[in-house]
């Protein structure tokens, strides 16, 4: 039985962990080459950790043992020789990208005015410049084979406001007119892009969220998310099956528009 991604190349940006590192596995076992690009450094904020070029090489590691090929590149998504040199890799070694989950971001709490603006551009040049970035450098080798489909991770923070989020939240919010603009300029090319608004879910970002605060991660999930239905928040596999929905034929006529999943949250 064929499988679902057979052939296909999906570039992923924070594929290390959490989300990323899920869809990754998930689509090198339905037969997708991976490109996975991280950062394998500390940033001073937020300042809880994050992924390793250890976290890499594993990911490197698991892939392979499903019988997949893979491109690692540990880089900022900030700096255009690394978003660049990463596309370059990946095309050499696979010819095509046919996928883009542009994943890569950052969550903090703070009040608006209490923030710096090294820490506001911070959000905006990793969550939203990140983005649109990597879409630069992929959009033009989707344009040559007449397809693609490009999936930004934004939030439901992307579509409402959060208390002591607006760093965050407007970095969000700007991945949906990044989605809805490049949606009208890419349709003539068959490229679709959709934007991914998922409540909390749970990865090792929550346990750094919860060290800043001072809290445990299921107190930070059950005071943040309010979802209608009772789960403090959703499981990578929960991502998994929304990206390859969104990626896969199925979604074929779905473009410009946010997919939601929120357990309700924006609802209530």
């Amino acid at each position: 039985m064929a499988r679902e991604f057979e052939g296909k190349t999906i570039y992923i940006t924070g594929a290390a962990k959490g989300q990323g590192r899920a869809v990754a596995l998930a689509l090198a076992e339905e037969g997708a080459n991976i490109i996975a690009f991280d950062l394998g450094e500390k940033i001073p904020y937020p300042a809880y950790n994050r992924s390793s070029n250890e976290d890499l090489e594993k990911l490197k590691e698991d892939v392979e043992s499903r019988g997949a090929k893979i491109v690692i590149y540990a880089g900022d998504v900030r700096r255009t020789e690394d978003v660049r040199e990463a596309v370059d890799r990946g095309i050499k070694e696979f010819g095509s990208i046919d996928i883009l989950f542009s994943n890569a971001g950052i969550a903090a709490y703070g009040n608006s005015w209490e923030l710096t603006e090294e820490q506001w551009d911070t959000f905006m040049e990793v969550n939203l410049k990140g983005g649109w970035l990597t879409s630069k450098y992929v959009i033009p080798h989707m344009i040559e084979k007449k397809k693609g489909v490009i999936i930004y991770n934004s939030s439901v923070a992307g579509l409402r406001g959060f208390n002591r989020m607006s760093h965050y939240s407007a970095s969000k919010h700007g991945l949906v007119g990044l989605t809805k603009s490049q949606a009208i300029e890419l349709a003539p090319y068959n490229i679709r892009v959709i934007s991914l608004h998922p409540t909390g879910v749970n990865t090792p970002m929550n346990d750094g969220l919860a060290e800043m605060e001072g809290s445990t991660p299921i107190e930070i999930a059950e005071r943040s998310a309010g979802n209608l239905l009772r789960t403090p928040w959703l499981e990578t596999e929960d991502i998994v099956e929304a990206v390859k929905y969104i990626a896969s034929d199925r979604a074929r006529f779905m473009t410009g528009s946010q997919f939601v999943l929120d357990a309700g949250l924006l609802t209530g």
